[in-house]
């Protein structure tokens, strides 16, 4: 069976079909669209008409794409750059309305416990008790647990697109005062879960993201055309040693570093100040890059499953964020 995935996020529209026939999630055909939708949000976070014309063009573009494939419903979901406007509800009418395509809201510990998910079937039984960081555009995600799934999951307001234009106030460089900002952001939203990861004492430690994975480049991973089989870890010391580097030069020399994308070179140091943050104060020396994160999650949870009751929504949200039963949010009609 071929199966899709449609993830809406900060910078991208980015598809993927994958066989779904066995227990693996085996990719067929990716493709992306460039939108930088959070770049475009205005004071109060809302998205305007232009980039949502975009957005609607762009999901209609990865349909057609994605039906050139075989599939013809694909799983389509948004993150924290639509979740979090205050106009979602018109923004998801206009791509229903423009692509007959239905959006859901992901929230954040569903985010985090699907990508959990996937980093646990990456790293194996053998990875033992694992802790996982996601830093996205809007929000960082955190889980921990044993099992399958977390026994705990957390999404925090700690995205580097999100830190970068709240608290860079448009210096780039960013000045010593600013990264001193976002670090005291961290520590004061981590500091509880932080606690916790600690006394936890995981036995391995998983970080997934395209902010992860560039810093990881930048550090000395080995590049990504090598293949998703070649161990990339990402070391505390070797990472405090490239933001300084990083916060010494603006974006448009930052670009020039290996890993460190033209797309994502403005918010890269926040995202860096965020990761090494988090880091020291979970006590984690290295982490290992995982190359499935929250689409390859979504994917297992349909194969594992066996039926897609749970993407409709049907589920009741019992309030338990280690096992959330809601995993997607429909947006009432009017909210």
């Amino acid at each position: 069976m071929r199966v899709g995935v449609v993830d809406v996020g900060s910078n991208t529209v980015r598809l993927v079909v994958a066989d779904a026939d066995g227990q693996v999630p085996l990719p067929v055909h990716t493709v992306k669209r460039r939108l930088r939708l959070g770049e475009h949000l205005d004071d109060e976070g809302r998205l305007g008409e232009e980039p949502v014309r975009e957005l609607v063009a762009a999901v209609r573009d990865v349909q057609e794409e994605a039906q050139r494939w075989g599939v013809y419903e694909p799983f389509a979901f948004v993150t924290s750059v639509v979740r979090d406007a205050p106009n979602r509800a018109e923004v998801l009418e206009a791509v229903e309305a423009g692509t007959g395509i239905r959006l859901r809201t992901l929230s954040g510990e569903a985010e985090a416990e699907l990508t959990f998910l996937a980093a646990r079937r990456w790293m194996g039984w053998r990875a033992g008790p694992l802790v996982l960081f996601d830093i996205g555009g809007g929000s960082l995600e955190v889980a921990f647990g044993r099992s399958r799934l977390p026994d705990y999951a957390a999404s925090l307001p700690l995205g580097a697109r999100r830190l970068t234009r709240d608290l860079f106030d448009g210096q780039d460089p960013p000045r010593p005062e600013d990264l001193k900002a976002v670090r005291r952001q961290v520590r004061h939203q981590l500091r509880d879960v932080a606690a916790r990861i600690r006394w936890e004492m995981p036995h391995t430690a998983v970080a997934t993201s395209r902010t992860f994975q560039q810093l990881a480049r930048l550090c000395g991973a080995a590049p990504g055309r090598y293949g998703p089989f070649v161990e990339r870890q990402l070391g505390r010391v070797e990472l405090g040693r490239a933001l300084k580097e990083l916060a010494s030069m603006p974006a448009e020399q930052r670009a020039q570093l290996p890993g460190i994308s033209a797309a994502r070179a403005g918010q890269c140091v926040a995202g860096a100040v965020v990761a090494h943050t988090a880091m020291k104060l979970t006590g984690i020396e290295e982490v290992t890059v995982c190359p499935w994160a929250l689409r390859e999650g979504i994917l297992l949870r349909y194969i594992e499953d066996g039926d897609a009751d749970w993407w409709a929504g049907e589920h009741v949200h019992t309030g338990d964020t280690s096992r959330t039963a809601q995993m997607l949010l429909p947006v009432p009609a009017g909210t």
